[in-house]
């Protein structure tokens, strides 16, 4: 497993392919509205997003179509659920086509 030395000199895991990797936050609105933003703006501005915890990094080359799920249960307390996947980027090719 490759690692990465962070500021203050620390080992920091970095997740690549091949692992699964779950993590779950319980977060202010506020810190989750802040997560979410950042987000955005790299699935926004580039092909690729990082995520960056104390203890691991997470880069991620991601492609299309992003799928976005809503989820509102209004029974009892209300929940709303936003669940967001995208793909990995698939590094293949198409191939050639010739002509007669």
């Amino acid at each position: 497993m490759s690692e990465e030395t962070t500021a203050s000199g620390d080992e920091r895991s970095v997740i690549r392919s091949g692992r699964n990797f779950e993590q779950e936050y319980r977060l202010s609105a506020s810190e989750a509205g802040e997560f979410l933003v950042k987000l955005g703006e790299q699935l926004r501005d580039g092909d690729e997003l990082t995520i960056v915890d104390e203890e691991w990094e997470l880069p991620f080359a991601f492609g299309e179509p992003v799928e976005l799920e809503i989820d509102f249960d209004g029974m009892g307390e209300p929940e709303l659920e936003i669940e967001v996947e995208i793909p990995g980027h698939a590094d293949d090719e198409a191939p050639d086509v010739v002509g007669e």
